[in-house]
């Protein structure tokens, strides 16, 4: 099940660039779960691509498959700028950050508070599009403070596609209005009720539009039910949290078999994707810190999270220390299906009860 973005597939289901979170490890991790579902880059400004160390920003593995880089700024001529070198590195869109409530953030002039500058996120978007072949995108809120009623966000959405002059863009909207100032950025994101009917209409009143829901999104099955009313769904901190429900992802989505069959084949899968890692001078607790939620849920998880945690920064730390910790967990949880090839039930891919709160 893909969409369309000026003529380029593009999958309806989605992870979230999530600061300090989605980086190439995490990445790498969740692409062994889902061959399908389409991966984010954490928000890197447009300015620091230009200015910086590109090969450390933006190195892409190809292992990684199609991930989308976001950018944060306000510059048409430092995003054109950055959007180019997004296409030399191999990634499959940009992505424009008009979402991010942070006081830092909203001090450089970029994320949610651009939500007041429709004209400025339209000519950003326009010279992305210019500055290279890949599809554009902008992630943003149903509103920020008192701009924050449906009109609103029509009239934002209105505005940006009449600037861009028309450039095929995919809107994904956070369905939670963001307050930029009061509330922190966590907060943020849950504090706002969530307002799904609101993207549902935006939908309907611009059927032309790429329309991509976020917020809230726990499960799979979730994402299923808002795909009858949008076109492409994100999950945010739940993929994160619990992030085996991907593996649901190729098979309920779209009809394939999941990329991995058991936890114990996706710790198998980074044992040389570790070794490559301290080869190139890394850390393991570089890699391993977003591997501490893989037993989350199910029995010998705590001993899988405390094995890693005491043992990831000490010296000589390797990929033994994943063999180690799996050993503490029991063999029929680790070599447990993810997923029931060929069977409509869940195996165990089910969020655990304190996400679903």
């Amino acid at each position: 099940m893909t969409g369309r973005l000026g003529g380029s597939p593009r999958s309806v289901l989605s992870v979230a660039p999530m600061m300090d979170l989605t980086d190439r490890h995490f990445r790498f991790m969740a692409r062994l779960l889902s061959a399908r579902v389409l991966l984010y880059s954490e928000m890197i400004t447009a300015r620091a691509i230009v200015r910086g160390d590109t090969d450390r920003l933006l190195g892409l593995s190809p292992a990684e498959g199609p991930v989308v880089l976001q950018l944060g700024g306000d510059d048409p001529v430092e995003l054109a700028q950055a959007t180019a070198v997004a296409q030399e590195y191999g990634y499959a869109e940009v992505n424009l950050n008009v979402g991010c409530p942070s006081e830092r953030v909203s001090s450089g002039n970029f994320g949610a508070c651009l939500m007041a500058s429709p004209a400025v996120v339209g000519e950003c978007l326009a010279a992305m599009a210019e500055a290279s072949s890949l599809p554009v995108s902008v992630k943003h809120r149903i509103g920020i403070d008192d701009l924050d009623t449906y009109e609103h966000l029509l009239a934002f959405v209105d505005a940006v596609d009449e600037v861009s002059g028309g450039v095929p863009v995919a809107y994904t909207v956070h369905a939670r209005k963001a307050w930029l100032s009061g509330l922190s950025p966590k907060e943020n994101r849950t504090v706002p009720p969530l307002r799904y009917d609101d993207v549902y209409r935006l939908k309907a009143d611009r059927p032309g539009l790429t329309v991509e829901l976020n917020g809230g999104v726990l499960t799979v099955e979730q994402a299923l039910l808002h795909l009858e009313r949008v076109d492409g769904v994100m999950i945010g901190r739940a993929a994160y949290e619990n992030p085996v429900i991907l593996a649901a992802v190729d098979p309920l989505v779209f009809g394939q078999h999941g990329a991995a069959t058991s936890r114990a084949d996706v710790v198998a899968a980074l044992l040389p994707y570790v070794e490559g890692h301290l080869a190139s001078g890394g850390r393991v607790a570089g890699v391993s810190r977003h591997l501490l939620n893989l037993f989350r849920g199910v029995p010998g998880g705590r001993a899988w999270r405390r094995t890693i945690s005491e043992g990831a920064h000490l010296d000589g730390a390797g990929p033994g220390l994943l063999e180690e910790a799996l050993r503490a967990v029991p063999a029929e949880v680790a070599h447990a299906p993810l997923w029931l090839q060929g069977e409509p039930e869940r195996a165990q891919v089910a969020a655990p009860a304190e996400l679903a709160a």
